[in-house]
């Protein structure tokens, strides 16, 4: 069967893909341009048009920037799932970029707490000043 003739529920315009995604028109073709949508099907005038895999795809794109990943690594990802030619080599290369990312939220969280720890004690070295009446005035120095 030719994709031309499959029903109409099986191929969508970009704007039906764009409603469907929340990603812009632009963003869409951005993907297909990087390699990261390939496949995409045009029809005899030109215009593409989706299927289930495409939005799959994009929203598998979706989550992967949502945790945190870059389009250069979901790139990656389309590679060795392509040089693979399994989902299983795929999902160990996304096992091993998840782990980095978790390392890396890691190290962020003990970076924010040690700031939020310093702000809280600065605060009440500020607190203590100013309940001491310490202000001396608009022109003197809080340190």
């Amino acid at each position: 069967m030719s994709w031309q003739s499959q029903p109409a529920t099986a191929t969508l315009s970009i704007s039906e893909v764009v409603s469907q995604t929340g990603l812009s028109a632009r963003t869409i073709r951005y993907y297909e341009e990087l390699g990261l949508l390939p496949g995409v099907r045009r029809r005899e005038s030109g215009r593409r048009v989706y299927g289930g895999d495409e939005l799959e795809r994009l929203r598998f794109i979706q989550r992967l920037k949502a945790l945190g990943l870059s389009l250069a690594e979901v790139k990656e990802l389309n590679a060795v799932h392509a040089i693979g030619g399994s989902t299983r080599a795929m999902l160990g290369h996304l096992d091993g970029l998840l782990e980095r990312r978790l390392g890396e939220l890691d190290a962020r969280i003990r970076e924010l707490n040690d700031l939020r720890d310093d702000i809280s004690k600065y605060r009440d070295h500020v607190r203590s000043r100013s309940e001491a009446g310490g202000a001396g005035g608009p022109e003197r120095r809080v340190s």
